[in-house]
């Protein structure tokens, strides 16, 4: 009609976690060339500078704090009008080392960061999404949260956990107009891997293990060693895929296998006996 005006599609807009480097970071420069509005989340202040510099709304969120929490959450939706979009739950670190030489206090340690802290902002989002009468979490689990693997033990019992309380929240929302999935990536190239020393040297007495030699023969070379990629390791990019038709897509899935070895073990657990793919375990 003439003289009538049309409201201005409003911006999407995402919280993302763990955008320091990695599929954080991949995820936050994509998803904002893609016209969201990324509110990207890193622990430490500087890398929060260092993205503000490359053009990206980030400010700190550090999982283990709980008021760094609640006041990220209020600061991206204070930017995105009260609303928000999607989250996309993905910091996280590694611990290294074998299972019986691991603290109960390592354990707490990266279950704070990896486990708590994800549930703790999720609680608080929902409010937000069931106001607005949408919204989309998203959980960046792993391989390691179907399948357990040796000196992983930390990491895969955050992942186990993540993976089932998932699950449950995916059930508990039907109706809502809040969808819940998980991707679970592989091999993915990041700074995991070097980010892990210092929880390893933190916690990790190997010197004085019972595996100390198992140590300097396997783990030890991993973790310290430059590397070529894995073999069936791919880029970031591979988890933004997903992520894109998780928050995009009219119906999104409940699961997003990343990489071979994802697919692999995911089929393996389901129709392997226990004993025989823990011999194939073994070998990994």
């Amino acid at each position: 009609m003439p003289g009538s005006k049309t409201t201005p599609e409003r911006q999407r807009s995402i919280l993302i976690t763990g955008c320091s480097s990695g599929i954080g970071y991949h995820a936050a420069h994509a998803l904002q060339a893609r016209g969201w509005r990324v509110l990207a989340t890193c622990r430490q202040e500087r890398d929060c500078d260092r993205l503000r510099d490359e053009g990206l709304e980030s400010f700190r969120l550090d999982y283990t704090d709980t008021a760094s929490i609640h006041a990220a959450l209020a600061e991206a939706l204070a930017r995105s009008d009260g609303q928000l979009d999607a989250l996309f739950n993905n910091g996280a670190y590694a611990l290294p080392g074998a299972t019986e030489d691991l603290p109960s206090d390592a354990l707490r340690a990266i279950f704070e960061a990896n486990f708590f802290g994800w549930h703790e902002l999720t609680r608080a989002v929902i409010p937000v999404m069931r106001r607005q009468g949408h919204g989309r979490i998203v959980q960046n689990s792993s391989v390691l949260g179907l399948s357990a693997l040796r000196w992983r033990g930390a990491y895969v019992a955050t992942k186990f956990a993540l993976e089932g309380l998932t699950d449950v929240l995916r059930l508990e929302m039907e109706g809502t107009g809040i969808h819940v999935s998980l991707i679970e990536p592989g091999p993915i190239t990041s700074r995991i891997r070097e980010n892990s020393i210092a929880h390893f040297e933190r916690w990790v007495d190997w010197q004085g293990s019972a595996r100390s030699a198992q140590y300097e023969e396997s783990l030890l070379a991993r973790l310290y060693e430059d590397r070529d990629p894995d073999f069936f390791e791919l880029p970031p990019d591979a988890v933004t895929r997903r992520l894109i038709h998780a928050i995009e897509a009219r119906r999104p899935r409940p699961r997003y296998y990343v990489t071979t070895p994802t697919w692999l073990l995911g089929f393996s657990r389901r129709v392997m006996p226990t004993r025989l793919l823990d011999w194939v375990l073994r070998k990994l």
